[in-house]
């Protein structure tokens, strides 16, 4: 019996406000423990919130952007549950009157689009962090995180692999990062995914019973993790046990999926407005002022990439993936007026040089990629002395300018000096020069190749293959 999977997501990204969402505190970040509190964070008897407007911007910005319907009247509502992270013993939430609902995204599968439904999008407080000692039972809570302002995107269980949901996830990203209300640092724990996944017989219309992953820091634990369940669940299913519905925590250390809790369901947190904060009401006004403000979100700008620049789909959906590295191209781009050039050395050098980190910490920075790439159509420098260059431009953020005088790298293009050489190899190597002639083409490889030692690599090959074609057949 085979199985079809099912997967949703809950996306919890913290907004890039300065302020909590229903206090003054700060939400800097790394703080020592239990200095960004008040009492209206800490829940101590009497103080009362105040809503933060820049976070229901934040929402409707994202509600906007993942096209969704921004209900005009929306209310918070208490989350009881008695958790040693949220002193209040309950959560500011959102519940049955969310402030985004009924929206969708589009991701690439197989060459196609397939649509991701959103079901809702809502504001709600962030809990505290516990830290847990290994030497001792104990743990420790830092207070500094609770209140500062989420976003839970939870979408419709639409995803049927583990890569869809990988690419969902990857899409959610980009686009509040291009809206810059999140910065989707998931080290930090300002983006947060919680995944429910289950199995059910093909042709199945019930959902089979889900579990619950957390505890899953990056886009790759989140994939793996999906991969692990979605094996194990099948496994029990073929064995004909059953799936416990339960919160599953995703071990990397050890790649396996391990029981945390019993799966909680709406009724166990009994939901009910909050009596300290009124409903927020949104005029079209306020969202037609907004929807002006939004910048060119990730498809949009791909699309432009392929008409603008001509670049192919591959490198346009690569290049546009964060809106860092999409500002790095166009800001090269402005300066050397060749996009396919540029796109080539940024995803083969740039990204394989950067290991998978941030373009915002790369020390090359795009005009001096863009003088570098004008010196290769020069002929200053070669392309294979251009890649040693770069590397040292990453190691020390120099000009590659300085960096080829200081290392007498300039390339050798005088007609005489090389033409000397060109004679030489040749009278060195008569096996050769034979072979050559009688049709190994090949051969000339070798050819460059006795030049390039001779000259340290610093040879115009352009110059080198019309000198060796000349001496060969002359």
């Amino acid at each position: 019996m085979e199985f079809e999977t099912v997967i949703g997501l809950e996306i919890h990204a913290q907004m890039k406000t300065r302020s909590k969402i229903f206090c003054g505190c700060t939400t800097e970040f790394g703080a020592p423990p239990n200095t960004h509190t008040c009492p209206v964070c800490l829940g101590m008897p009497g103080a009362l919130p105040v809503l933060n407007r820049r976070v229901v911007e934040f929402a409707i910005k994202v509600g906007l952007s993942t096209n969704s319907r921004i209900n005009r009247v929306n209310q918070f509502a208490r989350k009881n549950y008695f958790y040693p992270d949220l002193p209040k013993g309950y959560q500011t939430s959102q519940f049955d009157r969310p402030i985004i609902e009924n929206g969708f995204i589009d991701i690439e599968v197989d060459g196609g689009l397939k649509r991701i439904g959103i079901t809702r999008i809502h504001m709600e407080e962030d809990a505290g962090k516990l830290i847990h000692d290994e030497r001792e039972p104990v743990s420790y809570v830092d207070l500094n995180r609770t209140g500062t302002p989420l976003l839970e995107i939870v979408s419709e269980p639409d995803m049927r692999s583990p890569q869809e949901a990988y690419s969902y996830l990857k899409k959610i990203h980009a686009i509040l990062r291009y809206l810059d209300v999140c910065d989707g640092n998931m080290q930090e724990g300002s983006f947060r995914c919680d995944a429910n996944i289950s199995l059910r017989p093909f042709g199945q219309k019930e959902f089979g019973t889900r579990t619950e992953l957390k505890n899953m820091n990056s886009f790759r634990n989140v994939q793996a993790a999906l991969e692990y369940e979605v094996r194990r669940q099948r496994d029990l299913l073929l064995e004909g046990e059953p799936v416990i519905q339960q919160t599953m925590l995703w071990n990397p250390d050890t790649g396996r999926t391990e029981p945390m809790r019993g799966k909680e369901d709406a009724h166990d947190y009994r939901y009910f407005p909050c009596p300290d904060l009124i409903p927020v009401e949104i005029d079209e006004a306020w969202i037609d002022a907004l929807r002006a403000s939004l910048p060119e979100l990730p498809d949009q700008r791909r699309q432009r990439f392929i008409d603008a620049f001509g670049l192919p789909e591959y490198d346009a959906v690569i290049l546009t993936e964060s809106k860092e590295l999409a500002d790095y191209f166009e800001a090269a781009v402005a300066v050397y007026d060749q996009p396919k050039k540029v796109s080539n050395w940024m995803m083969t050098e740039l990204l394989r040089e950067l290991k998978g980190g941030e373009i915002g910490d790369c020390r090359v920075q795009p005009l001096q990629l863009a003088s570098l790439l004008k010196m290769i159509e020069a002929g200053t420098i070669s392309g294979k002395i251009a890649k040693s260059v770069f590397i040292d431009m990453l190691d020390s953020g120099k000009d590659p300018e300085w960096i080829v005088k200081d290392k007498n790298l300039l390339q050798v293009s005088d007609e005489s000096e090389l033409l000397a050489l060109v004679k030489e190899i040749i009278a060195a190597n008569p096996g050769q020069v034979d072979e050559y002639r009688g049709g190994k083409t090949k051969v000339m490889g070798f050819f460059i190749g006795q030049l390039m030692q001779k000259t340290r690599g610093k040879a115009n090959p352009k110059l080198a293959n019309e000198l060796f074609n000349k001496e060969l057949w002359g």
